[in-house]
């Protein structure tokens, strides 16, 4: 405004989308954190634990979904009732996906796959009809820059970073072949 240009608005709570919400809801989740006992991992900020009569509790946080691991229910419903008293939330229990990930639970344990998203992504690019393959790259295959006709640089890219994400997670196998198909998302062909 005219003759007010240095003066500033003070916000009195965070906005979502700004820079400071993150870090006033990591600082006030790492302080819940604290007072609850649990520790946090130093390799992996986002994992916390807990030891509650000698039975483990493990602590996810992703972005503002909160996954809890434990092998006593009664533990899991008292850390509930201690986040639903500092935090509002919904509960979505038992969870069967995150991130892409399945959760299979069985008497052995829970088993963790993604071939729940890589169904997901085949059908999502009209790949559900190809035949598996031993090797995910030919090596006598010579990729070059396209010359010729493109295909959708925006489909290829969206199929390049999902099998990015796979990579990252459970397929570390096809790195190789991932990474050297990252390299033609600019002007792609059907070869690539």
């Amino acid at each position: 405004m005219p003759q007010q240009e240095k003066k500033v608005c003070k916000l009195v709570k965070s906005l979502y989308g700004l820079k400071q919400p993150p870090k006033q809801w990591h600082g006030k989740f790492d302080q819940v954190m604290l007072s609850n006992s649990f520790i946090t991992n130093g390799d992996a900020k986002c994992v916390n634990m807990k030891q509650v009569n000698g039975i483990c509790l493990i602590l996810c946080l992703d972005v503002d979904y909160v996954l809890l691991f434990c092998n006593n229910l009664h533990v899991i419903q008292d850390t509930k009732s201690f986040f639903f008293k500092h935090f509002n939330m919904k509960d979505f229990s038992p969870i069967d996906v995150i991130l892409g990930i399945k959760l299979i639970r069985n008497e052995s344990g829970i088993t963790l796959t993604q071939s729940y998203y890589i169904e997901k992504l085949l059908k999502k690019f009209h790949y559900d009809d190809v035949k598996p393959m031993s090797t995910p790259f030919d090596p006598f295959v010579k990729l070059r820059k396209n010359m010729g006709e493109s295909v959708s640089q925006l489909m290829y890219s969206q199929i390049i970073g999902s099998l990015l994400h796979l990579t990252n997670y459970t397929r570390p196998d096809i790195a190789y072949a991932i990474g050297k198909l990252s390299r033609y998302t600019q002007y792609p062909s059907i070869d690539h």
